[in-house]
């Protein structure tokens, strides 16, 4: 059997940046089991692959090396740019996960996505801040003074923790069996680290249970630190902002989040550049 990819940057300025996706475009009749081990042989954070289409809306499943992700940021935005620029859908969308239905508009033109994210749900704040900062090399004094720790969901809860500077978030290094400690007990998937600047804000994703490690670009965090910045005030919050990550890892990226009130709660869209830089096929025929 021939399984046909495309490689795509999501949340480039420019090719060969970003966060890298693995997108199997095609429908095509493959178990879970394969589709785990398709996504640990290509080692990327996600690979994704669709399951159903229509003229707009497309079913898809994303995977990690590790397991399966009910929704993820960068490969909604990359997965919907490759459906539309070849002629799979028309934009506006709707892409169909395991959390739910996502929103998405592509401009290929522009090589511009944007989703809107599931309404924002906020976790109780975490108090053991000794415990979260030991978890990445710091002490509790190097996270900001002022502001929580706390997960946020708009799918996937990260654990959000605000560091006291740039300097600071820079020195962080992750101890994955600590991090997942601490993720357990305060309920986040993962470490969403970030610091505030005059430019918006940086941060880092720091995995400890998807085979990630550290990862260059997350949308499915950068909307919740979006709501989580305008629910408290933070960064000219509520607006747009843009997140700087990837630095640590050679992959800078650049996420925009905008966040609007409606209805009593935060309306959380997030945009980036995508760039498809490759295609090829995976042959199954020795499996």
């Amino acid at each position: 059997m021939r399984v046909p990819f495309r490689l795509v940057d999501v949340f480039c300025e420019r090719p060969l940046t970003g966060n890298q996706l693995c997108v199997v475009p095609e429908p095509i009749d493959i178990d879970d089991a394969t589709r785990q081990a398709l996504a640990r042989e290509i080692g990327f954070s996600e690979t994704t692959f669709v399951t159903r289409v229509e003229d707009d809306s497309y079913e898809v499943r994303i995977f990690t090396p590790g397991h399966e992700l009910a929704f993820a940021g960068h490969p909604t935005l990359g997965t919907a740019f490759v459906m539309v620029s070849e002629g799979r859908v028309r934009s506006p969308l709707r892409q169909v996960v395991r959390a739910g239905v996502i929103p998405v508009q592509v401009d290929v033109d522009r090589g511009m996505a944007t989703m809107t994210q599931l309404p924002p749900e906020f976790g109780p704040v975490f108090d053991d801040r000794a415990a979260v900062a030991g978890a990445v090399g710091l002490s509790a004094d190097d996270l900001h003074p002022d502001l929580p720790v706390q997960p946020v969901s708009t799918g996937l809860p990260p654990l959000l923790v605000p560091i006291r500077d740039l300097d600071t978030l820079r020195r962080a290094r992750a101890n994955e069996e600590a991090i997942g400690e601490v993720c357990t007990r305060a309920g986040g998937e993962e470490f969403y680290l970030f610091a505030v600047t005059e430019e918006g804000v940086t941060a880092r994703m720091l995995d400890w249970e998807h085979g990630v490690g550290e990862d260059p670009a997350t949308g499915s965090a950068a909307g919740p630190l979006g709501a989580y910045l305008a629910e408290y005030g933070v960064a000219r919050m509520p607006g747009d902002v843009a997140i700087r990550q990837g630095e640590q890892v050679g992959r800078p990226s650049l996420l925009r989040v905008s966040v609007t009130g409606e209805a009593g709660a935060w309306r959380v869209r997030v945009s980036g550049q995508v760039a498809v830089v490759g295609e090829g096929a995976f042959h199954l025929e020795a499996l």
